[in-house]
């Protein structure tokens, strides 16, 4: 199989199994899905949908947000994990907003990630899923399924995102995105493995991934 072949065996398979493409952070527009975006940073996407609507049921705004205090926002995203950290950038980019962008999300990578908790993945999640623009968010789920499938040498996300804008179409990016994270947790976990069920590596997989899957799988109970 040549890296094209690959390629279009990993498109053809995603679209089979994702036609209608879940969006896994529940959001009403552009502010809403940049304050979920920001906590769902080391926490899951179902414990985020859990404490969103909590958040913005008292501020769904930059307006309102900053008329909560910084340790009142503490308070409501603590399940989230790093909330010192989260609540004085959602207070801290909330007031940005307001002064700089009239309280409107910029569609601009640069002024995203000057944003307070703002980084280069978060700012290409709102591109990608507020704005439509072309951009490949690689979070832990893309960086391990490319190295699986031998698209990427997983030396780091950086380069694991360089790799999958190179090899894949540029109008098919903000899909396949979303393709791969629910394919890596749905098919190709980190843990609880079964590569069975994962027909995209057992296909194109890197073999020394594969012949270690084998390797732990053969290896006896002690």
């Amino acid at each position: 199989m040549t890296k094209e072949d690959k390629v279009d065996f990993v498109i053809r398979t995603l679209n089979e199994i994702y036609p209608e493409i879940p969006i896994p952070l529940d959001h009403k527009d552009p502010y809403t899905l940049l304050i979920a975006v920001l906590l769902s940073a080391q926490c899951t996407d179902v414990r985020v949908n859990q404490i969103t609507p909590l958040l913005f049921a008292k501020a769904d705004n930059p307006y309102d947000m900053v008329k909560m205090s910084v340790e009142e926002i503490k308070e409501i995203i603590r399940p989230c994990g790093l909330s010192p950290m989260k609540s004085k950038g959602i207070y801290g980019l909330s007031q940005i907003l307001i002064e700089k962008h009239n309280g409107e999300v910029p569609k601009d990578f640069d002024a995203l990630e000057a944003l307070p908790a703002v980084g280069h993945k978060t700012a290409s999640v709102v591109m990608s899923q507020a704005f439509g623009v072309p951009a490949f968010p690689v979070d832990t789920h893309i960086h391990r399924l490319m190295y699986r499938w031998n698209l990427s040498n997983g030396k780091n996300v950086q380069q694991t995102e360089k790799d999958a804008k190179r090899i894949f179409p540029r109008d098919l990016w903000n899909d396949l995105h979303l393709q791969i994270i629910w394919y890596g947790r749905e098919y190709s976990p980190a843990r609880g493995w079964d590569l069975e069920k994962d027909i995209i590596t057992q296909t194109i997989g890197r073999k020394s991934v594969i012949d270690d899957y084998y390797k732990k799988k053969t290896k006896p109970l002690k």
